[in-house]
């Protein structure tokens, strides 16, 4: 996929249906994708896990992720008075613009 090197020895992962490569002695975080696992009679990508959308159309894996964010948000909010401010402030404008239920 044009990011390998001529001469340069590789590491391949497989994980959730995606192959990356590192090069040895790598850091595991700078691997890159190199290709999908496929179906070998019809030639079509193995859909998985990381393919599936919510219900909103997003990606799970984009869903995930923000969760994921707004996890670690709250949790340094704990010790950060400036941020522990500003989420009690979108709460309370999250709260005001809903609509009366």
């Amino acid at each position: 996929m044009g990011q390998l090197k001529p001469g340069a020895t590789y590491i391949y992962e497989r994980a959730n249906g995606v192959v990356y490569a590192r090069e040895f002695g790598a850091d595991p975080g700078d691997r890159f994708e190199v290709g999908y696992e496929y179906d070998p009679i019809t030639g079509q990508k193995i859909p998985h896990q990381w393919d599936s959308r919510t219900s909103d159309g997003r990606p799970l894996h984009d869903h995930m992720m923000e969760d994921q964010l707004w996890g670690q948000i709250r949790r340094a909010a704990k010790t950060n008075p400036t941020l522990q401010d500003a989420l009690e402030r979108a709460i309370m404008i999250y709260q005001l613009s809903k609509p009366d239920e």
